[in-house]
């Protein structure tokens, strides 16, 4: 079981979509969803992932769904969210997690590494927004959260997935303004370096330099997947019903960089990864 800093039975009746639910951010999101006792239907390419979080999450006492998605699919993301609304009559939030990249200098990615990057974390985001909105928000209004990232200074190394993730933070802001009228909120959860599942897919270089990198914020160390899903949760829930068009950066203040005050390792925010 995890700890959440939430009160039981906050999602109680709810109905919650995670993209990408089958590891790292999006499965802790699942679980913390599930665990506050909202309906949560996972998606994602990797069937293996989905069984062994859906098992994961019923071992916990949750109720949860899976379907297989890929985001990038139009036809595909139609079909999901018609599942979604056949199994639980209907669809209250949407957390758009699924997404990727790959590390690279910008001369070295190929149109075939470009396109897939931008098809999926914003092309990808889009298709499931509109049509989470098209069958069921329109009708009813719900909440929605997209995760992006901390690409403010730009990304050097990342330049697809800045790029991309850039334009769902703009999409955030747009869509709040077109569906505010549908009784419909959408933010973004601006992650910096998150100590997640997900690290484990870059070759071990990467990997070294990432670990390093929580002593680029002022709470000198990583993030967790658990401090990330608590933002996530806050924003879906009636503590934010004022809040849209807006993104929650989950960094550390790394987007604040200052010559004059380099973090330091003062000790005193551990954390949160109950």
């Amino acid at each position: 079981m995890i700890k959440s800093v939430f009160s039981a039975n906050l999602f109680a009746g709810k109905v919650a979509v995670v993209t990408g639910g089958g590891s790292g951010i999006g499965l802790r999101t699942a679980r913390e969803l599930a665990q506050l006792g909202a309906t949560v239907v996972i998606g994602g390419r990797n069937e293996e992932k989905l069984k062994s979080s859906v098992e994961t999450i019923r071992a916990e006492g949750g109720t949860v769904h899976a379907f297989p998605l890929n985001i990038r699919e139009p036809e595909q993301v139609k079909s999901f969210f018609e599942q979604v609304v056949a199994t639980c009559g209907t669809l209250d939030f949407l957390v758009n997690n699924a997404g990727g990249q790959f590390p690279s200098p910008a001369e070295k990615i190929s149109p075939k590494g470009w396109r897939a990057v931008v098809d999926t974390n914003l092309n990808g985001t889009f298709f499931v927004t509109q049509e989470a909105f098209n069958q069921a928000f329109k009708e009813k209004g719900g909440a929605i959260v997209n995760i992006i990232a901390n690409m403010w200074n730009g990304f050097p190394n990342m330049c697809h997935t800045g790029a991309a993730r850039a334009g769902v933070d703009n999409l955030t802001k747009t869509l709040a303004v077109e569906w505010g009228r549908y009784g419909v909120r959408i933010n973004s959860v601006a992650p910096g370096a998150i100590y997640s599942s997900g690290i484990k897919t870059y070759d071990p270089e990467f990997q070294k330099f990432f670990l390093q990198a929580g002593k680029h914020n002022q709470t000198y160390r990583l993030g967790s997947e658990a401090e990330v899903a608590a933002a996530i949760c806050f924003l879906l829930s009636p503590a934010a019903n004022f809040i849209s068009g807006e993104t929650l950066k989950v960094d550390g203040a790394e987007s604040l960089p200052h010559h004059s005050f380099a973090p330091v390792d003062h000790g005193l925010l551990p954390p949160w990864d109950e």
